[in-house]
């Protein structure tokens, strides 16, 4: 039995051919079986250029307000072990900010501390 690869998207592992195609039930995700390895996350960078990665520590580079909260994210917090995502919009850091707790941030906002 020829198993399917998981989505490289969202690592669901309910993939399914659909034509030349394999198909993600979960995200929607669509790719051709042997464009999988070429379809890898972009590179992602902070305001000056720097790479991100994955469990790095950054700095908010200006004021953020923050829905829901009186308070925001002020200028030189430090965000420590953040994630690289494919967020909402250009939200692409999945972290937890002491004082406000889990949220996205943009790239561009911050700097690689």
């Amino acid at each position: 039995m020829n198993e399917l690869p998981p989505c490289p998207r969202c690592e669901s592992a309910y993939t399914y051919e659909l034509g030349a195609l394999l198909v993600c039930p979960e995200c929607a995700h669509e790719w051709s079986a042997g464009t999988e390895s070429a379809d890898t996350a972009p590179v992602i960078k902070d305001a000056v250029g720097n790479v991100l990665a994955d469990g790095d520590t950054v700095t908010v580079i200006k004021d953020l307000k923050v829905k829901g909260s009186s308070t925001g994210i002020k200028v030189g917090t430090k965000v420590r072990n953040i994630r690289l995502v494919q967020g909402v919009g250009d939200h692409d850091i999945d972290c937890k900010v002491d004082g406000i707790g889990p949220m996205q941030l943009k790239s561009s906002v911050v700097k690689k501390a």
